[in-house]
């Protein structure tokens, strides 16, 4: 039986260890495994070809995907959803993996209904918006790099008597803000899910200024569209001086933490171990109040992603 990896939309620390952990693994239970290069539209013109153990040898602790990644307009069109099956049918892959998430499931949803598509999806995303799963690879990574960037702005924006405001990704999703504004002790975090009202914290933050208060921290998730506004803001209204940090693509680099390569290592497995069983999966690896399981892919992308409750709740206890 051989079987195939590819990474799809955009990279997450974590993605290396899930491709060696497949090779290796695939290798292990006698089948043969297959890279599919540059994602979707690697797929598309048929960049697939034999993996060897040599070629994941020593990619663990590597940020990135060593098959490289990419998102696809030409995959909107049915002829080339055609295309991509085809050139799996010619290598006689009979499984995929597909590491990637919430633009690549509906890709792979979108083939499953059009042919016999043998594959289970692996939550690969900083962004931590998958439907289903508490988290997906690349997150806890993620959490680590704007960490360890939050400590250092703290430094220097005590040290000045600043304020700063600093933007991390996430697309619509503020997981990755309130989080890290949760364990950095940030004074003010704004994310799509939750209103921010500015009379509220003027209030707070005043008094705090008046009590010995001499910086002030703000994390702000990308989907608000708002680092700007919230700089303006601290300085009219609160007085103080304010630097802005986006921190980008940072976040997506960097060694995966041992969270990230475990739970790399954890999906790719039983993902194999489904596909070898399976003639037609159409699965979503997923781990729920650590339980590994699998849903389907109709229910993964037939549902939006919602913060846990509680998680909101802390924020409103930020000082």
């Amino acid at each position: 039986m051989s079987l195939g990896i590819i990474c799809s939309g955009g990279d997450a620390p974590g993605m290396n260890p899930a491709i060696k952990k497949f090779v290796d693994y695939v290798y292990e239970k006698g089948e043969t495994p297959y890279f599919i290069y540059n994602g979707l539209e690697g797929l598309i013109d048929g960049e697939i070809v034999p993996a060897r153990h040599k070629d994941v040898a020593g990619i663990v602790h590597r940020g990135g995907a060593i098959i490289r990644s990419s998102r696809s307009k030409r995959f909107y069109d049915y002829e080339y959803r055609k295309k991509a099956y085809e050139n799996l049918q010619k290598h006689d892959i009979d499984g995929l993996v597909v590491l990637g998430g919430d633009g690549s499931f509906r890709a792979m949803d979108r083939l499953s209904h059009e042919f016999r598509l043998n594959f289970v999806g692996i939550p690969t995303t900083i962004d931590n918006d998958i439907y289903g799963t508490d988290t997906c690879i690349g997150v806890d990574t993620a959490l680590n790099v704007i960490r360890d960037a939050l400590d250092k702005i703290r430094d220097t924006a005590s040290t000045f008597s600043r304020a700063f405001v600093v933007e991390v990704m996430g697309r619509e999703c503020g997981y990755l803000a309130a989080v890290s504004a949760i364990t950095s002790g940030a004074e003010i975090c704004l994310i799509p899910e939750a209103d921010f009202n500015k009379n509220v914290a003027a209030e707070h933050l005043k008094r705090e200024i008046r009590e010995g208060r001499s910086y002030i921290l703000s994390i702000v998730s990308e989907g608000t569209k708002m680092t700007n506004e919230l700089a303006e803001w601290l300085e009219s209204e609160i007085g103080m001086e304010t630097r802005i940090t986006v921190l980008g693509h940072i976040q997506r680099g960097g060694s995966p933490t041992v969270n990230d390569r475990m739970l790399a290592f954890e999906f790719t497995v039983r993902a194999v171990d489904h596909l070898l069983q399976s003639e037609n999966s159409n699965k979503v690896m997923v781990v729920e109040k650590g339980a590994y399981g699998m849903k389907e892919i109709d229910e993964i992308v037939g549902n939006r992603y919602r913060i846990d409750p509680e998680l909101l709740g802390m924020l409103n206890r930020l000082d």
